[in-house]
């Protein structure tokens, strides 16, 4: 089955929502120490940036009114094929400095 637009926007919210879930309660440290919990909050970025993949190819248009859009899509290839290389402060730092808005834009698109 086909998903459309709406489906990938809500696959972001929801994503964004679990990774804030997962951190809840924790900092820096608290996040590095726990490899359950990098590893659940890598697998959503890399949901996210599939996500927004698929998005690009249905509408570029919605795709390009997400801050980042690219980066996210770069960030998921590092997760999947550079994970050796994955750096728990930059995955910290992307939490903290940038989730919220990118969950907000894909909200907002999602509500027009």
């Amino acid at each position: 089955m086909d998903r459309d637009r709406q489906a990938y926007l809500f696959d972001v919210v929801e994503n964004a929502d679990r990774i804030l879930g997962f951190v809840d309660g924790l900092d820096r440290d608290g996040y590095r120490s726990s490899d359950l919990v990098r590893s659940a909050v890598e697998r959503r970025f890399i949901n996210n940036g599939e996500a927004l993949t698929k998005l690009k190819q249905l509408d570029l248009r919605a795709f390009a009114s997400i801050p980042d859009g690219a980066k996210i899509v770069a960030f998921r290839n590092v997760l999947v094929h550079g994970y050796e290389s994955i750096s728990d402060e930059l995955v910290w730092e992307i939490i903290t400095d940038h989730l919220r808005d990118l969950r907000d834009a894909c909200a907002t698109l999602l509500e027009s």
